[in-house]
C-alpha cells in the first residue's frame, strides 16, 4: 500500500473479479470516492456505477483475461463537480508465480486540459492559416493592382513625351517613364517569385532581361542583352535593390548607347561571388565618350543617384568606365579581380 501511495496520479489494484483491493489518495479525492464503501467493490459498480461505460468494459474484460498490457487508453465519464473528463488508462495484469491468483493494476491520467489546449492550438493555427490565406490573396490583388497602374503610368507618360514639343520636357518624361519600367519589370518578377525567401540570382536576371529587351528594344534598332552568373543566392529584399540597380542600368544602355543600329550591339550583365562577396556589371560596347554632345551617361544625373542610393543598401560600391569602347559600371560589395568579360 505504501508503494501505491507515492504514485501522484490515480493508481487502484484490482482483484481477478476487477474488484478493488487497494487505491491511492489521488483517487478518491479527485473522483470523490468514499474509502470505507469502495474496498471490495466491483470497479464497474463505484462510485454509483459511474465507472460502468461500455467502452471500458469491454476493453478491460478483452484485454485483462489476456494479460495484455494496456497504454493510454482513451475514455470520458462525468466527474462531479469537475464535469466531463477525458482519462487516459493504463493497465496491466500481475499474475503471481504458483498460484491461479492475479491482480490489475490500473492508472488513470487527467488529459482534459492537454485536449483542450491542443484543440485551443489547432483551431488558433488553422485561423490563422485563413488569415494567412487571405493576406496571400489581398497581397496578389494589390501587386495585380500595383501593375497595371504601373502600365497605365508608363503609358501616359510616353504618350505625354511624344506629345511634347519641348526638348527639356519630354527628356524629362522619357526619365520619368524609364523609372516606372525599372519598377514595374522588378515588381513583375517577384510577383511571380511571390513566397520564396530566397532568389536565385541568375535565373531572376535573365527572366529581368529578357522582359526588358521585349519591351525596350526596337526592331529598327536591336541590341542583344547577355547575362553571365554565377551560381548562387540572395535574399528576396536583396533581390529588389538588385533588380531595380539592373534595370536602370540596362534601360539607359538601351536607351544611350545604341543611337545608330549596329549589327554587334551588345549589353553584358554579369553576376560574380567570392564567399559573401559580390560584384555586378552591366556593360555595352556603344558609344561610350566617343561623342562630346551625347546625352548624359550613367554616373550622373537622377539615374545615378537612384542606383548609388540601392548601392549603399546593399553596402556596396559604385564604379563606371566610359571610352569610346563602350560604358561599364561596376557595383562591387568587395574588392576582388573580375574573372568575367565585358561587352566592349
Amino acid at each position: 500500500m505504501a508503494i501505491v501511495e507515492t504514485i501522484p496520479e490515480p493508481f487502484v489494484v484490482l482483484d481477478d473479479a476487477l474488484c478493488l483491493i487497494a487505491a491511492n489518495d489521488a483517487f478518491y479525492k479527485i473522483f470523490d470516492i468514499d474509502p470505507a464503501r469502495s474496498l471490495g467493490i466491483m470497479l464497474y459498480d463505484l462510485d454509483e456505477r459511474q465507472w460502468d461505460i461500455p467502452v471500458l468494459r469491454g476493453f478491460l474484460e478483452l484485454a485483462v483475461p489476456q494479460h495484455r498490457a494496456i497504454a493510454d487508453f482513451e475514455f470520458e465519464r462525468d466527474v462531479p463537480p469537475l464535469g466531463r473528463r477525458i482519462m487516459l488508462l493504463s493497465a496491466r495484469t500481475v499474475r503471481y508465480e504458483g498460484s491461479d491468483r492475479s491482480n490489475t493494476l490500473l492508472a488513470f491520467r487527467d488529459v482534459t486540459e492537454a485536449r483542450k489546449a491542443e484543440a485551443e492550438k489547432q483551431a488558433l493555427l488553422e485561423h490563422t492559416e485563413k488569415l494567412l490565406e487571405q493576406q496571400r490573396v489581398l497581397f496578389q490583388e494589390m501587386q495585380h493592382r500595383v501593375a497595371n497602374s504601373l502600365q497605365i503610368i508608363a503609358s501616359i507618360l510616353m504618350l505625354k513625351a511624344r506629345a511634347v514639343t519641348s526638348e527639356e520636357t519630354r527628356h524629362h518624361l522619357e526619365d520619368a517613364h524609364q523609372r516606372v519600367m525599372s519598377v514595374a519589370a522588378v515588381q513583375n518578377y517577384l510577383h511571380l517569385t511571390d513566397g520564396i525567401d530566397q532568389i536565385e540570382v541568375a535565373a531572376y536576371l535573365r527572366k529581368l532581361c529578357e522582359g526588358l529587351a521585349k519591351s525596350m528594344v526596337l526592331d529598327s534598332n536591336p541590341v542583344t542583352i547577355d547575362v553571365t552568373a554565377d551560381r548562387s543566392s540572395i535574399p528576396s529584399a536583396n533581390a529588389v535593390s538588385l533588380g531595380l540597380i539592373v534595370t536602370e542600368l540596362v534601360i539607359n544602355a538601351i536607351k544611350y548607347a545604341f543611337p545608330s543600329p549596329r549589327l554587334d550591339a551588345r549589353i553584358l550583365v554579369s553576376y560574380e561571388v567570392q564567399d559573401t562577396d559580390w560584384k555586378l556589371v552591366v556593360s555595352d560596347n556603344g558609344r561610350g565618350k566617343i561623342e562630346t554632345n551625347a546625352p548624359p551617361e550613367p554616373g550622373s544625373g537622377l539615374g545615378s543617384l537612384i542606383i548609388k542610393a540601392l548601392a549603399q543598401q546593399l553596402d556596396a560600391q559604385v564604379a563606371l568606365t566610359s571610352t569610346d569602347a563602350g560604358t561599364s559600371v561596376a557595383i562591387t560589395r568587395a574588392t576582388f579581380t573580375s574573372r568575367m568579360p565585358n561587352a566592349a
